[in-house]
């Protein structure tokens, strides 16, 4: 049985979400669909809260400025994202891929995961993710996605 809030959440994004055709399926369908792959029904609500959460962090009106001030991350941040993840947030904020509201979503999502440690890939995710649900994001989210089906990463123009 999958037990991670993670792994639920990949498995919707890949089957689901992916596919524009698939968006109209209801919550109770994709619950039996998740039901029906293996996993428990405690991870589909956690990672069913963790969706609510995201599409009610909207954007706001105000986005700060490139350039603004440094992000200093709290010790339960530290603990859970490695120095890769944290240099990779860095690296999308600084070429234009996040902004720093994105960014806070990124780190948002990512502190929800149930899990000890988020290492870079699980983080490229909850970044493919937050992308999607973020109005104005498709060329961002079209460059993220690439990047995560290639050996070595494009730079960012």
């Amino acid at each position: 049985m999958k037990e991670s809030i993670l792994d639920v959440l990949l498995f919707l994004f890949e089957h689901y979400f992916s596919n524009e055709a698939d968006l109209l399926r209801d919550r109770d369908s994709l619950q039996a669909g998740l039901l029906q792959a293996g996993f428990s029904p405690t991870e589909i609500n956690k990672a069913f809260e963790w969706l609510d959460a995201l599409a009610q962090q909207r954007p706001g009106l105000a986005v700060p400025r490139a350039g603004g001030p440094v992000r200093v991350y709290a010790a339960p941040e530290l603990d859970r994202l490695d120095i890769e993840g944290l240099g990779f947030l860095m690296f999308l904020e600084q070429h234009g891929v996040l902004d720093a509201h994105q960014r806070e979503l990124v780190v948002d999502r990512a502190m929800a995961l149930d899990q000890d440690e988020i290492d870079l890939d699980d983080l490229k995710w909850v970044v493919l993710m937050v992308l999607f649900n973020q109005p104005g994001s498709e060329a961002a989210y079209a460059w993220m996605e690439t990047q995560m089906f290639i050996d070595e990463p494009e730079p960012v123009h």
